[in-house]
């Protein structure tokens, strides 16, 4: 039987799409033999405005007879479509529309957009926005796949090869924002772009600058390749073009390149390139930078950078730094020739991964003069720099009935003005856990006798003592000092009156060397010669200790109706009491001149715990500590309670008596020590003092002699030395207190956290502004002067150094820091840090900083106007880290 294979196909449709919208067309009658197997073909039907599902399968026939022409497969899975404004299906055409607010899913591709039309015979969609009632264009596509986004004016895509075209796109790959005239997508993982631009600022459609280009192959998440490229600020093209350009785009977080160098000069170097090299990606876990600075006199200097870290296990950076400097030329007086370096390790271990044992590092040496030497920029800030100190420690802690801990470490302190170094190489220590022998079963430990407990401590020394000439080569350790000190404390503790608290110890120490001394007068020499002696060598010593103390509060009370309400006044006074015996027994004789006149020594008075002393020490210490607290009536009148304040947080008053003492060669009482600490203005002003108080006069020479001063014609303490400080700091943020570590490269150089002494400059390869705090979140003071936010930051310190030893009265140290930052505009940032030296009379350290945020570009200025370092720099780039070496850096000529 004949049918109309119209009709078929309509009630088919219906079937299929009973919900949407149709439209009649004309078609020409047809007729075919139908097979007697009718052919398979799921539908779904939902109500308007719901999203249609239609599913295409292959026909089926059956064994009698089948089509000349095989039907057409469509799609290889659901395609699911939706519109707000209508669905037209075109049967004829081949055709499906969808208009306002359409969406279209299929496999991996999501697309919307206010227009969408699918000719599903040639497997294809077109997507366009459309106009609203005012005639302005809406809905714009937004086409997805994958991880990839594209928002064109229009797109046409072709569902089997995946090809595409489309109009003026705007995508954003890794930091780049791109948008092109035409975009032909070849495949999933090529594009073709015409007449593209590349910019990291965020409006894509005026940006203040882009990278403008007529061809380009773009691969996503690896590489852009492009034709002729010109950079475009504001609108205006500029004469900076390259024939062809390359942008890596790789997903991962460190990616390998070059690192351009910077241009520089100097008075007595020439001119220079700086910090350029390379950065190796190497793994996940570690990297390398690379970098390397040339003058043109011969000068040279190499960077090795490296951080590294594994999850859970550890984390840290590595860099070394080494420049040859030649001043001058060769053949001029002033010609030569010096090579200087710094070693910097950071090294911490995850306690998650070994919670038993510990490594950690922090490593800063090398030449004494690095920091005021070197030839480039980044140090500059470092010059101050007067110390240079490493740790490098390692720990187990050994778990049992009595626990015990392992420490290996190793230290190093460097003066950068006399070039001294001070080194352990190692320093071993061992203790075992106190031990409560006498405890009971039930475990209290009540009374003198069972408060009884002991320690084992052992420490073990190599040391030394070089200069920065020797170090790291073989003489700096001849006058190596070894030994082991093996130490058990003994001590317990009581309550005595109930109100009175109570201590007594007993330390017994052995110390073991490999050298030792002799001395010996020698006749041809005219002198004393001091030999060492190697071999093992030992010597025991014990001491005793006491001490009792008590707390005493004393309030003093004003009225509820005054302003100070009460203050409170805490005393914590405290008596010890210490004895060490003579070990006479360790003490020889020797000649100290040809007379024969007789001298003691200890063959172990040059060891690296010292040695035994040859008189007891009978010694009774005297210490106070005071706080003053007060009660105020609260500002906030809503407040019942009163408000409390410190007024002196510490006050501390001590000294010694010497019960040995003979008034001749030693006198009985120590210089009284008192010093004390504050705050002010909500704790933000730290003030901390000191004093020295000598109950004893001196002679002419400048001797103390035992006579109390009172008795000299003078006043009951003698103040031979006080020093004051002040720390000031303060921000217009809330958490000001909280904020810290503003200067951390200074810190880990061996400077201040702060920028008190100046930042350093930025590194050149960071892209890192000097500015690094965070915006100001929180609400600021609108002043008459600016109606804007001005948020700033202000850090003050103040030191007072008075001596008085020798009757000289004078001030010795007299200066005074500051270090403040503001912005001055929402996108201009100021900053400065200077001081004055009274005692010199001169400005100390000066830095200027100033700083243009142009939106995907920084611009900042740096002048250091005094001192030998006086300079300059001037810096202008791109933020972002992809485009770092699109960049202007002058630098002023270096004076060093």
């Amino acid at each position: 039987m004949n049918t109309n294979l119209f009709n078929i196909v309509l009630l088919s449709i219906f079937l299929t799409l009973g919900s949407c919208n149709l439209y009649a067309q004309d078609i020409k009658n047809k007729t075919n033999t139908i097979p007697s197997q009718k052919p398979k073909t799921n539908t779904s039907t939902t109500p308007d405005n719901k999203a249609t599902t239609a599913i295409i399968a292959k026909t089926e026939t059956d064994t009698i007879k089948k089509d000349s022409v095989q039907p057409k497969v469509f799609l290889e899975g659901k395609v699911k479509y939706n519109a707000e404004g209508y669905k037209k299906i075109q049967q004829k055409k081949k055709l499906i529309t969808l208009y306002d607010k359409a969406e279209l899913y299929y496999q991996d591709i999501e697309l919307k957009s206010g227009i969408i039309v699918m000719n599903y015979e040639k497997d294809e969609v077109y997507a366009g926005r459309i106009k609203d009632s005012t005639g302005k264009y809406t809905q714009f596509p937004n086409f997805k796949q994958g991880e990839n986004v594209i928002e064109p004016d229009s797109i046409r895509f072709n569902f089997k090869t995946k090809k595409a075209l489309i109009w003026n796109s705007r995508t954003n790959q890794g930091e780049f924002n791109v948008k092109a005239a035409i975009t032909k997508k070849e495949n999933d993982s090529v594009y073709f772009l015409k007449n593209a631009r590349f910019t990291t600022s965020e409006d894509v459609d005026n940006p203040e600058y882009y990278f403008r280009t007529s061809r380009v192959k773009f691969v996503p998440g690896k590489k852009v390749v492009t034709g002729l490229t010109n950079l475009v600020i504001v609108g205006v093209p500029t004469p900076i073009a390259l024939p062809f350009a390359y942008f890596p785009m790789s997903k991962e977080t460190r990616v390998s390149g070059i690192l351009l160098p910077t241009y520089n000069d100097s008075n007595n170097r020439g001119f220079s390139l700086q910090n350029g090299g390379y950065y190796f990606a190497l793994s996940d876990n570690y990297d390398l930078t690379v970098l390397g600075d040339y003058y043109t006199n011969g000068s040279y200097a190499m960077r090795f950078e490296s951080s590294y870290a594994k999850r859970y296990k550890y984390r840290g950076n590595l860099n070394f730094r080494f420049e040859n400097l030649i001043n001058s030329e060769r053949g001029y007086p002033d010609y030569s020739k010096q090579n200087i370096y710094n070693l910097q390790w950071s090294h911490s271990k995850d306690s998650k991964g070994s919670p038993n044992s510990s490594f950690t590092a922090s490593v800063n040496m090398g030449s004494s003069k690095y920091f005021q030497q070197s030839i480039n920029q980044a140090n500059i800030g470092s010059n101050l720099n007067n110390t240079l100190s490493s740790s490098v420690s390692y720990s187990k802690t050994f778990e049992g009935n009595v626990s015990s801990r392992l420490s290996l470490s190793a230290t190093h302190s460097q003066n950068t003005q006399t070039s001294e170094i001070n080194m352990t190489l190692p320093d071993l220590q061992y203790s075992v856990d106190r031990i409560y022998p006498f405890v009971g079963k039930n475990g209290v430990k009540k009374g003198v006798f069972k408060n009884i407990n002991l320690l084992y401590n052992l420490v073990g020394k190599n040391s030394f003592v070089t200069n920065d000439s020797l170090f790291f080569k073989p003489q700096m350790f001849d006058d190596a000092k070894i030994g082991l000190q093996h130490s058990i404390p003994l001590s317990t503790n009581f309550k005595l009156f109930k109100y009175f608290s109570g201590s007594a110890s007993a330390n017994y120490q052995e110390v073991w060397y490999i050298k030792t001394i002799q001395k010996n007068y020698n006749a041809d020499q005219g002198q004393v010669v001091t030999t060492t002696v190697n071999g093992f060598d030992a010597f025991r010593t014990y001491n005793f200790s006491s001490s009792l103390g008590t707390t005493i509060y004393g309030t003093f009370n004003f009225g509820d109706d005054k302003k100070i309400k009460s203050i409170r006044h805490v005393m914590r006074p405290a008596i010890t009491y210490g004895y060490t015996p003579s070990f006479e027994k360790y003490f020889d004789t020797y000649a100290s001149d040809a007379s024969g006149k007789m001298a003691t020594y200890t063959r172990f008075e040059s060891g690296i715990f010292g040695a035994p002393g040859n008189s007891n020490s009978n010694r009774i210490g005297f210490n106070m500590s005071n706080t003053f607290e007060a009660k105020v009536t609260d500002k906030d009148s809503t407040k019942v309670e009163p408000k409390k304040i410190m007024l002196l947080n510490n006050l501390n008053i001590s000294t010694n008596y010497d019960l040995n003492a003979d008034g001749v060669n030693t006198l009985a009482w120590d210089p009284v020590r008192v010093s004390g600490g504050t705050q002010f203005f909500d704790n933000k002003l730290n003030m901390n003092f000191g004093a020295t108080l000598d109950p004893y006069a001196i002679d002419n020479a400048g001797r103390r002699i035992n006579t109390y001063n009172i008795n000299n014609d003078g006043s009951l303490f003698r103040m031979t030395s006080a020093n004051l400080t002040m720390n000031y700091s303060v921000s217009s943020k809330k958490d000001e207190k909280d904020k810290k570590d503003k200067n951390t490269q200074s810190q880990r150089n061996g400077g201040r956290n702060d920028d008190l002494f100046g930042r350093n400059t930025i590194d050149p390869t960071g892209g890192k502004s000097q500015f690094d705090e965070e915006e100001d979140e929180g609400e600021d003071v609108i002043t008459e002067f600016f109606a804007s936010k001005l948020p700033w930051d202000m850090t003050f310190a103040y030191s007072l150094t008075y001596g008085n030893n020798n009757r000289e009265s004078k001030i010795i140290g007299n200066s005074i820091m500051i270090s403040a930052n503001t912005s001055l505009t929402p996108k201009w940032k100021a900053g400065v840090s200077t001081g004055y030296d009274f005692v010199q009379n001169g400005v100390t350290y000066t830095q200027l900083r100033f700083e243009r945020d142009l939106l995907s570009w920084r611009m900042d200025f740096n002048w250091q106007p005094f001192g030998n370092n006086a300079n300059w720099s001037f810096f202008i780039g791109i933020k972002s880290g992809i485009l770092s070496d699109i960049k202007y850096d002058k630098r002023s000529a270096s004076n060093r």
